[in-house]
């Protein structure tokens, strides 16, 4: 392993775990940045290891609570309605992302542009803008309380995350405020949402691509799985004492800026739909 290629594999990995659970899109950053280094993904098994070490970081944050679940689902309790409300948010993600997952690999993931990315990034910014200023009053303030009815919303509204540079923590947060769920409540929703769904298109696309022809190493996916994680880990920590006194403007704001720019470096000539001239 060269020494551009270990450091390209620790850069993608602090992209994604710096990204996975802001409402930013982890997708198009780690796109924007594979295609910048010039960082070749054949398969997608390094981006699928990478997620999976944000995965292990939220498991790794919450084990107290999660463990908590896990014993108490052989009896009625808050765990087990907790547990349902999960399964609940879970059905349409994935009946919707098995239905679509190959036709996207067909015509959308295999041929990612740039240019799509700035357009849905700049506009997932204006939304969360919008969401901020008109979302209702919340109604529900513990994330392993919600109704399944609203869980089950939250699941559909996170299907969106299937349109490249749509973020999935964007949609369940967000989506999670416009069903009156207070923002702290959301986000850490968005966490426990994020290990079933995460872990079940990472699981489904390792199989799916067993025995294609891989160009990235064992040593170059640690290193990114391990990045991922330690970042993830402390974006987890930090994002539940941001949303205590802040909203999600700030990252709108972003989003509109990144998207404008992507789009002037592509009108100026600067990048290819493809990545760098």
């Amino acid at each position: 392993m060269d020494p551009h290629t270990a450091l390209s594999a620790a850069v993608i990995g602090v992209v994604e775990g710096l990204t996975e659970f802001l409402p930013i899109s982890s997708t198009a950053h780690i796109v924007i940045a594979e295609r910048l280094l010039g960082f070749r993904d054949d398969g997608e098994v390094f981006a699928v290891v990478i997620q999976l070490g944000a995965i292990l970081a939220v498991c790794a944050y919450y084990w107290r609570r999660l463990l908590s679940v896990a014993c108490g689902l052989h009896r009625a309790g808050p765990e087990r309605r907790f547990a349902l409300s999960l399964l609940a948010a879970f059905i349409p993600i994935a009946v919707l992302g098995k239905l679509l997952n190959g036709w996207l690999e067909e015509h959308v993931f295999a041929t990612i542009a740039l240019a799509v990315i700035a357009v849905t990034t700049a506009l997932g910014g204006v939304a969360i803008l919008a969401i901020e200023r008109w979302k209702p009053a919340p109604r529900h303030t513990d994330a392993t309380a919600l109704p399944w009815r609203t869980t089950l919303a939250i699941g559909l509204l996170n299907a969106l995350a299937m349109v490249p540079g749509v973020s999935r923590s964007g949609a369940s947060i967000l989506g999670s405020l416009c069903l009156g769920v207070e923002r702290r409540a959301a986000t850490e929703f968005s966490f426990f949402l994020a290990i079933p769904v995460m872990l079940a298109a990472s699981v489904y696309k390792l199989w799916k691509h067993r025995h294609d022809p891989h160009t990235v190493e064992t040593g170059t996916i640690a290193i990114g799985f391990a990045v991922s994680f330690v970042v993830a880990l402390a974006v987890v920590h930090w994002l539940l004492r941001f949303v205590a006194s802040h909203d999600f403007r700030i990252f709108g704001w972003y989003r509109i800026v990144l998207g404008l720019v992507l789009a002037g470096l592509l009108a100026a000539g600067v990048l290819t739909p493809g990545g760098l001239r």
